[in-house]
């Protein structure tokens, strides 16, 4: 076969991207180079993939659905795989949310979630918050603010505006400080740009997650929770890669104990295979009329019984429990690699949604951490940045991932940094 390049045959929009390694085939924690070398994965799909690359429970269901049926237009039939699933997730779900409209992605869950708000709220605008990705599709696209690059070629993208996300970091302001501030701006975007009565939603990542895996404070998020309420708005949030254990409940909402009225999952629903949903009560669900919204593919019943799949394992083995517990560890060793490496300005966040932030010492362009990717490669641990500036890694491994793989790839970790500090 004549050598074939992804440059050649795939838009670069999408082709050209860390680290662009040519794979034979995964398993676990690990993927298996055309190189001959084995690399621990702690990129896990994008946080889709829970149980690591290929969990056999996932397989054998996706092998039995694939064999009775692979594809039916949810509405024009009838199939028990996707009612068992939401089922399933109506048991897994914060509060009294517990009907869906399931699509393929996480954009599509989001762009779900506004139309469901605009249509029932009879409103338009829809606030975001700076550092929030929301995805690409243009409904997504215009509240997402983690990079201007990503709305860079698509303006104008109508209907949102964003308010400030609390970032202490960044803000160079103690938590309650930066809630206070971020607050207080919301509070003057309500005044001087947006009617609160215009107001159809607010959307939040509990945690940001492309932004630099920054966590909302739970004050933060009552606040919204306040807001929302007086102005007669939904709260949304944007669980897309914060759920299914992830940050050691299954929803951050339920880490944080405030519960939003509509809510956009994907990701990990399904093991890798594309799925989201659009989540809320029974009560809102009910005003979204028939044919105001509608999909082909989504809902699909393979990727219906991977999700099922997904959900049992995360059930029966106590993996949010889990990554609760590893993350505490993890995050412990890595502040203690902090104490070494004063060129970490921040470790945080959650369960195994950790944020690895540089850049305090060195200029903030991403060139210190983009060092830190290829020395980690070269050692044998794929990882992959976050941030506005991209200085920050995304610490996300299977949360099934075996504690030696999770202290090896801490130990990769750890030796990359030394040598980009030439130690």
């Amino acid at each position: 076969m004549a050598h074939r390049s992804m440059h050649d045959l795939l838009a670069p929009s999408l082709s050209i991207d860390w680290p662009n390694m040519p794979i034979e085939r995964a398993e676990g924690t690990k993927v298996y180079g055309q190189d001959g070398r084995v690399y621990l994965d702690f990129v896990s799909g994008m946080a889709a993939l829970p149980l690591g690359h290929n969990h056999p429970d996932v397989v054998a269901a996706i092998r039995e659905q694939a064999g009775r049926l692979i594809h039916a237009p949810v509405g024009v039939y009838q199939y028990d795989v996707l009612l068992d699933l939401a089922e399933d997730l109506a048991a897994a779900m914060p509060g009294e949310i517990g009907m869906f409209f399931f699509g393929n992605s996480g954009s599509e869950a989001v762009e779900g979630s506004v139309k469901l708000a605009r249509y029932v709220t009879g409103r338009q605008m829809v606030i975001g918050f700076r550092g929030g990705f929301h995805g690409r599709t243009l409904g997504a696209l215009a509240l997402t603010a983690s990079k201007a690059k990503y709305r860079h070629g698509y303006q104008p993208l109508p209907g949102a505006v964003h308010g400030r996300f609390p970032y202490p970091l960044r803000d160079k302001l103690s938590p309650e400080g930066a809630t206070e501030r971020a607050l207080q701006e919301l509070d003057e975007l309500l005044l001087h740009v947006v009617l609160p009565e215009d107001v159809a939603a607010f959307i939040v990542e509990p945690i940001q997650g492309e932004g630099g895996y920054v966590p909302a404070t739970r004050e933060f998020l009552q606040g919204l929770r306040e807001r929302a309420d007086k102005a007669g708005a939904l709260l949304i949030y944007d669980e897309v890669q914060t759920g299914f254990g992830r940050t050691g409940e299954m929803f951050a909402a339920q880490h944080y104990g405030v519960t939003p009225d509509i809510m956009a999952v994907a990701k990990a629903i399904a093991s890798g295979l594309p799925l989201g949903a659009t989540a809320s009560t029974p009560e809102i669900m009910r005003k979204w009329t028939p044919a105001s919204h509608g999909t082909t593919f989504g809902g699909n019943p393979v990727a219906a019984a991977a999700a099922r799949a997904t959900l049992k394992v995360l059930r029966e083995e106590n993996l949010p429990q889990r990554a609760q517990r590893l993350g505490a560890e993890a995050t412990t060793a890595l502040k203690a690699m902090q104490v070494r490496h004063p060129e970490i300005a921040e470790v945080r966040g959650p369960g195994l949604m950790i944020g690895i932030e540089f850049g305090e010492r060195r200029p903030e362009d991403g060139e210190f951490t983009k060092s830190v990717l290829q020395h980690c490669l070269d050692l044998g641990l794929v990882i992959y940045p976050c941030g506005t500036a991209s200085s920050a890694l995304r610490f996300i491994p299977p949360l099934n991932v075996g504690e030696s793989d999770l202290s090896k790839g801490i130990e990769i970790l750890d030796k990359a940094i030394a040598k980009v500090r030439g130690r």
